[in-house]
């Protein structure tokens, strides 16, 4: 199992498809660092996840703080252990997020939109009725 960290170094790892799983810190300052690598992650279908602490990913690189780690070579022993860890992500984060991202503003118009469609409709319900 190989460790990677530091944004760039895990950016061009992305980029070319090598990187297995993204690991995130939450409490990244400024958060302007990080805040588009899970949309790169998504685009480029690499898993990824948000931990709490980036002291604690910073225990696993051998570091004061890490923002991201990538894993990426992987031995055949630790691959299903992996297999498992990406579903339970995938199950519990990625796909959650996907369904708070549709849901965002919950279609609910406000009072002048909804007068200007009732208006609108009203408009082609007479030009149904004259001709």
């Amino acid at each position: 199992l190989v460790v990677k960290h530091g944004i760039n170094h895990i950016t061009n790892l992305v980029e070319s498809k090598k990187a297995k799983l993204v690991v995130i810190a939450n409490d990244v300052d400024p958060i302007e660092l990080v805040i588009w690598l899970p949309a790169l992650c998504r685009k480029m279908g690499v898993p990824y996840c948000i931990v709490k602490s980036k002291s604690r990913l910073g225990t696993v690189v051998h570091r004061k703080t890490a923002t991201a780690l990538a894993l990426v070579d992987i031995k055949d022993e630790d691959k299903q252990p992996l297999a498992s860890l990406v579903e339970a992500i995938n199950a519990n984060f990625a796909d959650k997020s996907e369904e708070s991202r549709r849901t965002w503003g919950g279609g609910i118009m406000g009072i002048k939109a909804q007068a200007k469609i009732a208006k609108r409709d009203a408009a082609t319900a007479r030009e149904v009725k004259l001709a």
